[in-house]
């Protein structure tokens, strides 16, 4: 039991790291547009990478956490992007938003019970009985996803 409280907290902590180095790559590229992976630039990284850790990851780790047994659909991330993008809004602004939604969710994981890491959902495709848990070690490998593209690039 002691491991798995601390993976929890680790998981926590690299959940917060990550966010912060994420931030700290993307400032770092002069020109917010630059192509860094595939068709898509830093800017729109760093809108979808917030979008589906708010909309997505969060809110799926909330809904978890408040009911008995959500379901979730499946998410079109290009869909979304098709619909939602706006190359206009600040990549500061998107950044703030990124670091705050995920400190929230931080924040709410260090406030957790132990048996609420354990709360079931199920997936359109994802399948049945998924953790609270596997949404938090979801929502950080795409932070580190989308991060480690980034990094690629900006090195």
């Amino acid at each position: 039991m002691k491991e798995l409280l601390e993976y929890r907290e680790k998981l926590i902590a690299r959940l917060s790291e990550a966010t912060k180095e994420f931030c700290e790559v993307c400032e770092s590229f002069a020109n917010p547009f630059e192509k860094v992976d595939g068709n898509w630039n830093v800017h729109q990284i760093a809108s979808h990478t917030r979008d589906v850790e708010n909309l997505i990851y969060g809110e799926r780790v909330h809904k978890t956490l408040n009911e008995d047994n959500p379901h979730f659909k499946s998410f079109n991330a290009d869909a979304w992007m098709a619909e939602h993008y706006n190359k206009d809004e600040p990549l500061n602004k998107i950044l703030i938003d990124f670091d705050s939604n995920v400190t929230e969710l931080c924040n709410t994981l260090k406030n957790m019970k132990r048996e609420d890491w354990s709360r079931l959902s199920n997936h359109e495709s994802g399948g049945n009985e998924l953790t609270l848990q596997i949404w938090v070690e979801r929502s950080l490998a795409h932070i580190e996803e989308h991060l480690k593209a980034l990094k690629r690039v900006a090195l």
